[in-house]
């Protein structure tokens, strides 16, 4: 049988690494799920974070995968380690990679970088970003009201543009010449983030340098799916399946077979 490679996010904001999956590995099977009924996680304490974490990890590895990828910026800055520790698989997360991608492309050292509340304030893309580079300067913004717009599907809409321009003013008199979208939810919002910072400053987000990642993660170990698979991909969601599915489709295709299967959040305690 075939081991999936395990994606979790606190959305939907996840099937952007997804979709880079597909396209850098389409034999390989993924297994995702998506904590929609929870989302943001950006405005939470690390602390319950870290026990959502847990608990989808904990769901996932029923299904036997060969990697867990946390495709969530938020969860990656306060939970990797835990989740390093905790599990014998190998834990992928997507701000070293971001930083990576930036480091590569920036021609002034000077780097911008948007997330949610709880990424910006664990510094771990500041933190990434001068151990890959000491002369690097970073310029954080926070953008809360990001995610609220793709998990609505509502990314293209003209209050999305409007919502954009508006939290992004303060980003755009800091002489960056990359912006980090440090959140998997905010490649839903490239073309009115792109419209309100220019042409002269390049997106970088973190997911084809995170797919890079995992392909030779999965060389090494001898784990790349058989030439000829043909992967079958599940979806879960903790919260309405028919909006996941209908977002889904839309970022990764209608030709994707989607099996959303809503999961019953359990009461945590903290």
């Amino acid at each position: 049988m075939q081991r999936a490679i395990a994606v979790l996010d606190s959305g939907v904001g996840g099937l952007t690494v997804v979709k880079e999956l597909m396209r850098q590995l389409p034999r390989e099977k993924i297994c995702y799920f998506g904590d929609t009924a929870r989302t943001p996680y950006g405005p939470r304490l690390a602390e319950e974070v870290i026990a959502f974490t847990r608990e989808i990890v904990d769901y996932l590895v029923q299904f036997d995968p060969k990697m867990i990828v946390i495709a969530c910026n938020t969860a990656t800055a306060v939970a990797l380690e835990d989740i390093r520790c905790r599990v014998s698989l190998p834990v992928v997360g997507v701000i070293e990679p971001g930083a990576r991608a930036a480091i590569n492309l920036t021609n002034v050292d000077r780097i911008g970088v948007i997330g949610t509340e709880g990424t910006i304030k664990s510094g771990a893309y500041e933190l990434a970003l001068k151990q890959l580079s000491p002369r690097a300067q970073v310029v954080s913004l926070a953008c809360p009201s990001f995610v609220p717009l793709v998990e609505n599907g509502i990314f293209r809409s003209r209050e999305a543009y409007r919502a954009v321009a508006e939290a992004l003013q303060p980003m755009r008199s800091s002489d960056i010449d990359c912006l980090i979208l440090g959140c998997t939810h905010y490649p839903f919002l490239a073309a009115p983030i792109s419209e309100a910072m220019g042409n002269e400053v390049a997106l970088v987000h973190s997911a084809e340098e995170t797919a890079r990642e995992i392909v030779s993660i999965l060389r090494a170990r001898n784990e790349l799916a058989d030439a000829c698979a043909t992967p079958v991909h599940h979806f879960f969601c903790s919260g309405d399946p028919e909006k996941f599915q209908y977002i889904a489709r839309d970022w990764l295709g209608d030709s994707i077979r989607l099996t959303p299967v809503v999961w019953q959040v359990p009461h945590i305690q903290i």
